[in-house]
């Protein structure tokens, strides 16, 4: 992202994980992951919007880490329709915790990464250690089995999405009584649009 990214690697199930840390100025007062779009489909921790969830948790102080996902990069392995990258998550979500051990915990994900984030979520609440918030952007609905998520998720998405439709994220939110907010004009990269994803996150986290 910047001359100050960490590039680091953990060891997961099926190799090893290419990583990168992001800080903010000062004591970190959060720590946030960021899960990026599909691995088959050119999907990276360097892509765009990635690159922005993470530029916004930094903005509010967050220690902010993404992940390369199998078969991706220096990630060894190979896509697992993501099962194996919720495993993954959740392994640098601990490998963070060792460093970062009574931070908050927020996930971003963008696209395939909101399906990641979301498993990620269920599995982090019947633990007992659920997320603080979720911040879902192109959520995955209808193209894949999008959990229910908590009433504070901030979900934000593209008017004009020809990837994964409004229609279809509103019929997934509208049981949930979940706002979502929509950036008239955005395709499902935000070409041009991009800082309005990370103005809406700065301004919505503290509400």
């Amino acid at each position: 992202m910047n001359a100050q990214t960490q590039r680091f690697s953990i060891m997961g199930a099926a190799g090893s994980l290419e990583c990168a840390l992001d800080l903010p100025e000062g004591t970190p007062r959060g720590l946030a992951l960021v899960a990026h779009p599909h691995p088959l489909y050119g999907g990276t921790m360097d892509n765009k919007v990635a690159q922005t969830l993470a530029r916004a948790f930094v903005a509010i102080g967050y220690a902010t880490v993404r992940m390369n996902f199998r078969g991706v990069g220096k990630s060894e392995g190979v896509h697992d329709a993501g099962r194996g990258e919720t495993d993954d998550m959740a392994l640098l979500l601990a490998h963070m915790k060792q460093q970062y051990p009574d931070l908050p915990v927020a996930l971003g994900g963008f696209s395939f990464g909101t399906f990641v984030q979301s498993q990620l979520q269920v599995r982090l609440t019947e633990q007992g250690t659920p997320a603080e918030r979720l911040v879902l952007v192109g959520s995955a609905a209808g193209k894949w089995a999008m959990p229910n998520v908590p009433a504070n998720t901030i979900l934000i998405h593209g008017e004009q999405d020809d990837t994964i439709p409004l229609s279809d994220v509103l019929d997934w939110a509208r049981p949930q009584d979940l706002p979502v907010i929509v950036i008239p004009g955005a395709d499902h990269f935000f070409h041009r649009k991009l800082q309005h994803i990370k103005s809406f996150v700065v301004e919505m986290w503290h509400r």
